[in-house]
């Protein structure tokens, strides 16, 4: 779809951009951003005034997105890197969003082309921008409609947040009983590519899929024993794994 769209997008080939923001977003930006044949400035810090910029792009912490906002005078077109900001925090400038759905690590080896970048606009022209920076970053823009931008947000968080939260649960149980992560990872690695290929209901494994109660139970009072604040996690998790394969058995 979006081949078809390129040549009706506007062009930045003459558009300096400002990178507010010298966070892990920020950098890999600007750097991608440089990459492309952009004219880049930054990255800046915050309560940059963007005086040069005809496209101003903020990779600030929600919480400061508005105040970021207002230091810069009107002129330039405003985004923001947020998933779950509404486009009012940059009132009143034409204002965008470009959110990479790409986690960026600590160590700043970001690798954002690939990925989803979902987008959006107060304007035809704001959202038609931040399509084309989106395709200059390798991204491929995906619309989302402001009243559905903190739902995919939370399904971001859960597909990558929780997903590490859940692994460290995983991480310290295995240490006791002298199994290292690394034997962890390839489990791991092959599940989410089976979940990718496959669909949930036909990656699924386990004992839980296949009724197996008594391993599980055994499960829970070793969990019990050893990491006992996991305990609530794991029951949850029990529950919609058994919900998620009584649908496997059902779809069968």
């Amino acid at each position: 779809m979006w081949e078809l769209e390129r040549e009706s997008l506007p062009t930045l080939a003459h558009m300096r951009c400002a990178i507010v923001g010298a966070g892990r977003l920020g950098r890999a930006l600007a750097a991608g951003l440089r990459e492309a044949g952009i004219e880049v400035d930054g990255p800046l810090g915050r309560g940059a005034r963007c005086p040069d910029a005809d496209v101003a792009i903020l990779a600030v912490p929600d919480a400061e997105i508005a105040t970021a906002a207002a230091a810069i005078p009107p002129g330039p077109l405003v985004g923001h890197c947020s998933g779950a900001t509404p486009l009012d925090a940059l009132a009143p400038h034409e204002a965008f969003s470009l959110h990479p759905l790409m986690t960026v690590p600590a160590d700043g080896a970001a690798r954002l082309a690939g990925a989803a970048a979902a987008v959006a606009g107060t304007t035809a022209h704001a959202r038609g921008v931040a399509h084309r920076l989106a395709l200059h970053l390798g991204l491929t823009p995906i619309d989302v409609a402001e009243a559905d931008r903190a739902a995919y947000h939370a399904a971001a968080s859960i597909a990558s947040n929780f997903l590490v939260t859940l692994e460290a649960a995983a991480e310290r149980l295995a240490e006791s009983a002298g199994v290292e992560r690394s034997a962890l990872v390839p489990l791991v690695r092959a599940t989410v590519e089976n979940w990718a290929s496959l669909g949930p209901e036909r990656a699924l494994t386990g004992p839980l899929v296949r009724g197996d109660e008594e391993t599980v139970s055994r499960q829970r009072i070793a969990l019990a024993e050893r990491t006992p604040e996991l305990l609530p996690l794991f029951d949850a998790l029990a529950d919609a794994t058994r919900a998620l394969a009584q649908r496997s058995r059902v779809a069968a």
